[in-house]
């Protein structure tokens, strides 16, 4: 058999694959070496130029957001001043029609004495026109309040002549007429105009307990809806909502002025509302209590026409009128 040849591992062409991988090593280090410092210099020097830069716009942020904070500080100081401005204006608003309205009552005092004549002669022919609405007296009229309903209404003028002039006598007759009814299965309290005093028994009847009277008379105190001195609404409202078959209900309307225009169209109007049952009583009773309202020229119209359309209103619905006097 041949015989192999022994290879030598230091041969020439060994060594000279060896020299050069390590001079190949040598270079890649070399060069490596070189490159890195520039590299990580220009990485620095670029990471330092976005920090001042985002260092600014932090600064300048900070400066816009505190010249804004002054800006909304000023605004609300302007608007809080507008605000008691335009208070103080409606104030004097209100001195200024109250000393205008004071003026006319002066000037209507001051009135001649054919003026006068005038004006009691077209309320003789007004009073002359609506008699045909007045019911006939007979022996079975009641004397006083009748309390024979279960379910009792209150219809109460929130006017400003009312809160000023008679607000805490409405109190009290609201706390007198309840203890003329000291047991009834439901009572309501709206104003003139169908405002609920309780809007959670909107639609409902408030339940009669001694809490329940107490919180009425109690928010009295503060109840203050806009009003516009006319009854009709409220009385129409209470009628088409609460009324039933079998219940007995009374309306108690508070008031002092009635600012619309005809007694007469206002008369036939709840006629058709509180119609005539087959028993020949009204679905419900109206009764009303007048509250003063004077002048300086004595009793305005709209306070002589509240009390004519109470005194039909009650009369041909079964109720009572009553008419109170200054307390002194």
């Amino acid at each position: 058999m041949k015989r192999r040849r022994n290879i030598d591992a230091l041969s020439l062409s060994f060594l000279d694959c060896i020299c050069c991988g390590f001079g190949a090593i040598i270079l890649l280090l070399v060069l490596s070496k070189i490159y890195e410092p520039v590299i990580i210099e220009k990485t620095q020097n670029d990471l330092e130029s976005l920090i001042a830069l985002l260092q600014q716009e932090l600064f300048d942020i900070r400066g816009e957001t505190t010249v804004l904070n002054r800006d909304l500080e000023s605004i609300q100081n302007q608007s809080s001043t507008s605000t008691m401005r335009l208070a103080r204006l409606q104030g004097e608003l209100k001195t200024v029609r109250g000393q205008y309205r004071l003026s006319q009552l002066e000037a209507d005092a001051l009135a001649d004495e054919g003026r006068l004549s005038v004006a009691k002669q077209r309320l003789t022919e007004e009073m002359i026109r609506l008699q045909p609405y007045y019911r006939a007296a007979d022996d079975d009229a009641i004397a006083g309040i009748p309390v024979d309903s279960e379910y009792i209404i209150f219809v109460i003028d929130t006017s400003g002549s009312m809160q000023q002039l008679n607000w805490s006598r409405a109190i009290e007759k609201i706390s007198e007429t309840l203890d003329v009814y000291p047991q009834v299965k439901g009572i309501q309290i709206l104003n003139d105009n169908g405002k609920y005093m309780f809007q959670q028994y909107a639609g409902k009847w408030i339940p009669d307990t001694p809490g329940r009277r107490e919180a009425i008379v109690n928010t009295m105190k503060t109840w203050r809806p806009f009003s516009n001195s006319n009854p009709v609404d409220g009385i129409i409202y209470a009628i088409n909502t609460f009324w039933a078959p079998d219940r007995k209900i009374s309306i108690f309307v508070f008031g002092d002025e009635f600012t619309g225009r005809s007694v007469d169209a206002v008369v036939k109007q709840i006629d058709v509302v509180n119609r005539v049952g087959a028993d020949g009583n009204r679905m419900v009773r109206i009764h009303a209590v007048g509250f003063p309202f004077f002048g300086a020229g004595g009793v305005p119209p709209s306070a002589r026409k509240f009390s004519q359309l109470m005194r039909i209103l009650c009369d041909r619905n079964g109720g009572t009128f009553v008419a109170l006097g200054r307390r002194n």
